[in-house]
């Protein structure tokens, strides 16, 4: 996912209301705002929601009612790290109250290599004796400015549910898929790992949720449309200000309609997803193409040939781009990463999948995993010289592959057309 943006709230508000000031907050404020954090994330920590519910600024209503369901999500995710932080040049009086970006670096255990830090804006009001209590913790137009993507915990009340390696979260309209999900999932982790020859945690934090509101906050969900997308395996990024702190792991998040499918469909949709978890940072080195190939390779890996389905748009643009009727008027190549979903994604992931066919056919299983190791270090490479290992990948990945099998894209792509069609029919 994009890295969300950091603005600072003085550049930020500057054309907030006349009440607002964004002159520096007193001192004893600072302390004071540091003070109702530091209180509030002891009290998530120790499981005391009684001084957590008296850090609020009433008693009563949806504040109070979310809140509370935010601190029963907490306290049953297994949380390593809670803590909130802020910078005082992010503090904007508001009256007598005070709009702060509020940190929150949050790390679960098992899951997440390091504390993930979130920024939200919180409002913090005056309560009795003068002392500041949250009265807000949304500011809906700052959110979408800032690209924030709120975790199903802070959207409403979930249901958390954890077997070994797995830790789901589900919500009332989901949870009763839960055990037959986790089950199946555990299952993918162990079918995964004896295909992909990397070392990976063999843990996932799965999204089951029973609307796609979280899908569709992404900011870049394949074609843009939650609704037409099964499943997507997303990175989570250290720190949501800061692009190049990396990530802190890959969670998988479903299509509400798989949570009841029960078909060798769903299995292998899931298996997809964990070898994009499996593959890791190495995912983000290598044209989509292989990216996504390799996942479809490894998804159908236990399955009977006979039962390993492929779209019929697959064969069809197999069909036409060998007899040269593509409907671009371009000879028939690998989809390029720019260009992968929309209209054609469906042939895009059969014409994916069936040159990763091509090439272990032609060269063995093993050629797959150089081609990621030798475009791995490649991005480092780049990354080394400052640069952005995202630009440019395709034109890597032809010049690896030409290294490697001697093979342009275009090559590829029509061995993949013909063996697809050796073995579905035309």
């Amino acid at each position: 996912m994009g890295a969300l943006s950091g603005c600072s709230l003085l550049a930020d508000d500057e054309t907030s209301s006349p009440g607002t000031s964004a002159a520096p907050a007193p001192p004893g404020v600072v302390e004071e705002l540091k003070r109702v954090l530091r209180r509030r994330a002891v009290a998530v920590r120790e499981g005391d929601e009684q001084v957590f519910r008296s850090g609020l600024a009433r008693r009563g209503g949806e504040l109070v009612a979310a809140q509370a369901d935010y601190f029963r999500a907490l306290q049953d995710l297994p949380v390593r790290v809670f803590r909130y932080s802020f910078d005082p040049a992010d503090v904007l009086r508001d009256g007598e109250s005070y709009w702060v970006v509020v940190r929150v670096h949050l790390q679960l255990e098992g899951y997440d290599a390091a504390p993930v830090v979130a920024r939200d804006r919180y409002l913090f009001a005056p309560g009795a004796r003068g002392r500041l209590r949250l009265a807000s913790v949304t500011d809906e137009a700052w959110e979408e400015r800032n690209g924030v993507v709120a975790q199903p915990w802070d959207r409403g009340p979930v249901e958390v549910r954890e077997v070994a390696g797995v830790l789901g979260v589900f919500d009332a309209a989901s949870v009763g898929s839960a055990d037959a999900l986790l089950e199946l999932v555990q299952r993918g982790i162990a079918d995964v790992s004896a295909v992909v020859p990397y070392a990976w945690e063999r843990r996932v934090v799965v999204y089951a949720l029973g609307d796609s509101g979280f899908l569709g906050s992404l900011a870049e969900l394949p074609g843009g449309d939650p609704e037409l997308v099964d499943a997507v395996a997303f990175p989570v990024p250290l720190d949501d200000a800061d692009p190049t702190a990396g990530t802190a792991g890959v969670r998988v998040a479903l299509h509400p309609r798989m949570l009841t499918r029960e078909d060798g469909a769903r299995d292998r949709l899931v298996r997809h997803e964990l070898t994009h978890v499996a593959l890791g940072p190495r995912d983000d080195a290598v044209p989509v193409w292989l990216s996504e190939g390799i996942a479809e390779w490894v998804s159908v890996a236990p399955l009977a040939p006979e039962d390993r389905a492929l779209s019929t748009a697959s064969l069809v643009a197999a069909r036409d781009g060998l007899e040269g009727e593509e409907p671009s008027g371009e000879p028939l190549d690998l989809p390029r990463s720019d260009g992968f979903n929309g209209a054609t994604s469906g042939a895009n992931y059969g014409l994916s999948w069936w040159a990763c066919e091509a090439l272990t056919t032609a060269y063995g299983d093993e050629v797959l995993w150089t081609l990621v190791d030798d475009l791995d270090a490649a991005a480092e490479v780049v990354t080394a010289r400052g640069e952005d290992p995202a630009v440019g990948v395709d034109e890597r990945g032809e010049e690896v592959l030409a290294q490697r099998t001697g093979l342009t894209t275009e090559d590829l792509a029509r061995r993949a057309a013909r063996l697809m069609l050796a073995t579905y029919g035309p």
